[in-house]
């Protein structure tokens, strides 16, 4: 090598060594940028998907709601010019676009109200439900998870492991009929203990009414997080299985620290990424419910709420929800794509 390549050599290997550093500044706006932009593109094309698809569901849905009356050629033309579907398409989704814009969804056909309204009413109930066993299955499953891995291959981890295959492979509606028959209808000698459905018995007040919605919200829950809970299992043994052979885990060890420490201070919080990922895709669907459950107990949600728009079909509420129910879902992902560089300062390079 010639003395005067070396100095080009020298300033090559400094800038090298420092590109990473000035990158690493601006790594993390223009990630945020990407980030949100993609979560914008996404969410109009929501918009647009949520006009047409619910349109291809046969069926009147003016004829619907007069509920097999006899009504004249005059009041359906009517109705219809209330409601706009005598526009054309184009028109209509013009209309639906700029009013959803302005978070306008428009007035649900069979209830007469704004969908918001209708929206705003079941949203805290669906909350209730889905938050509820949201964190009972997560701590479990994460729980489950890291003892499964750290006993990777005994009695134990085979036993967790194939309970929450087996109860993750079970339809939800299935298993909440089986329940309902079992522990709120009875069978044999055992009695009912539990509501078949709703929210409420109706006429309690105060700690009472608490009491009495909490009894109406175990099997539901009980059905959600029995589910559930055996994909954060599975996803957090599999990221902690990964890390258990690294060498930092090996010096750990020969430093003189107890098994639980290093399992609870290197281990797991390395492993936690994609349950991180999982975390918040549940967490997103926490606002959209589970639709199944939701009818099966007859629990006043917006799952249930969907199920009878959807069998209307009352348009305004059908996409309306649908929107709500994507945008939580493109929301919780955007977060979590955002939260990644702060566990992993790689992800936004």
């Amino acid at each position: 090598m010639t003395a005067d390549a070396t100095p080009a050599l020298v300033e090559d290997k400094q800038r090298t060594a420092a590109g990473p550093r000035v990158r690493k500044g601006s790594a993390y706006p223009r990630y945020l940028a990407g980030k949100v932009a993609g979560a914008a593109v996404s969410l109009l094309a929501v918009l647009v998907t949520s006009f047409f698809l619910f349109r291809l569901i046969p069926g009147d849905p003016v004829k619907t709601m007069t509920g097999g009356r006899q009504v004249s050629a005059e009041q359906l033309a009517a109705y219809r010019e209330e409601f706009g579907l005598d526009l054309p398409l184009w028109r209509q989704f013009t209309d639906y676009c700029g009013k959803a814009l302005t978070g306008d969804f428009g007035t649900s056909y069979q209830f007469r109200a704004p969908v918001v309204d209708k929206i705003t009413e079941a949203l805290p109930n669906t909350l209730l439900l889905t938050g509820t066993a949201f964190v009972l299955y997560t701590a479990l499953g994460i729980f489950l998870g890291t003892r499964s891995a750290w006993r990777h291959g005994r009695l134990g981890d085979r036993v967790n492991t194939g309970l929450a295959l087996t109860l993750y492979s079970i339809p939800s509606f299935w298993l909440g009929l089986l329940l309902i028959i079992v522990l709120s209808v009875g069978i044999g000698p055992l009695p009912g203990m539990f509501p078949t459905g709703g929210m409420e018995s109706g006429g309690e007040e105060g700690f009472a009414y608490v009491l009495d919605v909490a009894h109406h919200l175990v099997l539901p829950v009980v059905t959600l997080v029995a589910v559930e809970y055996g994909q954060t299992l599975l996803v957090t043994r599999s990221a902690l299985l990964d890390e258990m052979g690294s060498d930092y885990l090996t010096t750990a060890r020969a430093k003189g620290l107890r098994d639980d420490l290093v399992r609870r201070r290197h281990a797991v919080p390395n492993a936690l990424l994609p349950t991180v990922t999982l975390i918040f895709i549940n967490l997103g669907r926490t606002v959209a419910g589970v639709i199944l459950v939701e009818t099966v107990f007859s629990w006043p949600g917006l799952g249930g709420l969907f199920y009878q728009a959807l069998s209307v079909p009352d348009l305004p509420l059908v996409q309306g929800l649908f929107f709500v129910f994507a945008a939580a879902v493109i929301l919780m992902n955007t977060l979590a794509d955002l939260v990644y560089p702060l566990l992993d300062p790689r992800v936004a390079r």
